[in-house]
């Protein structure tokens, strides 16, 4: 509509135009006084214009009929097709240009133009391979999906448009969420052209979303060879796949399937914290407790982790708390100042009742990097130590309004989750769940701090003197 009203105003403004200058003409005084073979013409000056114009279009006509002529000839000379030949580079040349305006209305976003460009470029060219794709996606554009899944298939005919016809369909079975189709029809793609980034990446997160760990491992493997992706990034995918594929299998009761393919993944990326942990309890269960040490303590000094000290609890599960102490000092000496290191510390101690000694590996922990489990383990400090109730009541109130500390996060869509995957459970995005600390956020409450004081009466501080609760649990203490 828009469109046919900026016609119809340019048509009025080039008549409105062609008038003036006539007008302009006619008042000129002088013309041209022309002789030819003893006669004069005397032409005004709008004579002479309308003359110039007639003159341009006789010329192209002659070009046009010297054209034919010569066409004509050749044909009578044997050339049977010089004729048609000639109206078919006129129609060519018209086919060519409405494929470029159809192009140009399809990058302006004018889907409705282009699909029209399309049907005449493919009615003068009668090339399908070209305009097909056009058509397709102008369909796209304006919103018809069964007239562009009509076209695409119509591509999947020619050996050099079929992976366009796949890919198009491709995207349009993932759009409407039909994805077994769109995973066979990504495998198709990736057969056609294994070098395609993008096909690549599809199919990778289709295989993955189906836990065809085996067949995503491939897909990396081939995205590694085309150079779509570095080494040392390929070698930490294929441990999250080959992890991915060693749980698979244990679920299925293969343990010894599962252990071989739980120690490839540790093998393959070490700082994998669930690749050690799994590794590690292969390692256990076939009674190899020097290699399972090995391997939680080479991924603690990488980045402790909860659940690399409770695999190495594992590895002698009915020793005293005391051994556990001197067992644990190969991981502790590997990060003596993270914070895991010292709440693991305090742990233990906890645990053989040594309890100034808990305090002290805590350090100011509770100060510099507060969060529930550091504060939960001082309260279980104090009472050990035989602290009144109100001042363990106190930590505990700390420990609900302060931080959880380092979780499962995806460095995708910042989405929290407590046990660590192959991919987000929100975003889908594969490979991107890292152990760290969230942005702090408001902590909600059902009664609001201002009533803590009633509950939990009075907190004591570090330094000795008795403070009210309300003070300590205020956001700015966090």
């Amino acid at each position: 509509m828009l469109f046919s009203l900026i016609k119809i105003l340019l048509f009025v403004a080039a008549v409105t135009a062609l008038t003036l200058g006539a007008t302009q003409l006619m008042d000129v005084s002088g013309g041209a006084t022309i002789s030819i073979a003893g006669i004069e013409l005397t032409l005004s000056p709008l004579q002479l214009a309308f003359a110039l114009v007639a003159l341009v279009v006789a010329v192209w006509l002659g070009l046009k009929l010297l054209a034919f002529f010569v066409a004509a000839f050749k044909f009578l000379n044997g050339d049977e097709t010089a004729i048609s030949r000639y109206f078919d580079r006129n129609r060519e040349k018209k086919g060519y240009e409405a494929l470029a305006e159809g192009m140009m209305a399809l990058a302006s976003g004018e889907g409705h133009l282009a699909m029209t460009k399309a049907q005449r470029a493919d009615k003068l060219l009668k090339q399908p391979q070209l305009t097909n794709l056009l058509t397709a996606q102008a369909a796209e554009m304006t919103g018809d999906t069964k007239k562009a899944e009509e076209t695409y298939k119509k591509l999947l005919d020619n050996d050099k448009t079929r992976f366009v016809g796949v890919r198009g369909i491709m995207k349009q079975k993932l759009a409407e969420g039909d994805t077994e189709m769109a995973l066979k029809l990504a495998e198709k793609a990736f057969a056609l052209k294994p070098k395609h980034e993008e096909t690549q990446d599809v199919l990778l997160k289709l295989q993955a979303d189906k836990a065809d760990w085996k067949g995503a491992r491939e897909t990396l493997s081939a995205k590694l060879k085309s150079g779509n992706l570095p080494r040392d990034v390929h070698k930490r995918r294929d441990a999250v796949l080959a992890l991915s594929e060693a749980k698979d299998v244990f679920d299925h009761g293969k343990s010894i399937e599962a252990r071989e393919a739980a120690i490839e993944a540790n093998r393959l990326s070490p700082d994998l914290i669930p690749a050690a942990v799994m590794a590690a309890r292969g390692y256990i269960e076939a009674g190899n407790a020097r290699y399972a040490t090995r391997v939680l303590t080479k991924t603690w000094s990488a980045s402790p982790h909860p659940d690399i000290a409770a695999a190495f609890a594992e590895i002698e599960p009915n020793e005293t708390p005391a051994a556990r102490i001197k067992r644990c000092k190969a991981l502790i000496k590997q990060a003596p100042d993270h914070p895991e290191t010292k709440m693991l510390l305090a742990e233990l101690n906890i645990a053989a009742e040594d309890f100034p000694a808990a305090k002290r590996a805590l350090g100011d922990l509770n100060e510099t990097d507060p969060t529930s489990r550091s504060l939960t383990l001082m309260a279980a400090i104090e009472r050990g130590q035989g602290a009144d109730d109100a001042v363990v009541r106190g930590w505990l109130t700390r420990a609900l309004t302060a931080p959880r500390g380092p979780q499962w996060v995806c460095e995708t869509c910042g989405n929290v989750h407590a046990n660590w995957g192959p991919t987000c459970n929100n975003c889908g995005s594969f490979d991107t769940l890292t152990w760290k600390t969230p942005p702090a956020g408001e902590v909600a409450m059902p009664s609001g701090t201002e009533m803590l004081p009633l509950i939990v009466g009075q907190l004591e501080d570090t330094s000795g003197d008795v403070v009210d609760a309300e003070v300590v649990a205020e956001p700015d203490e966090k």
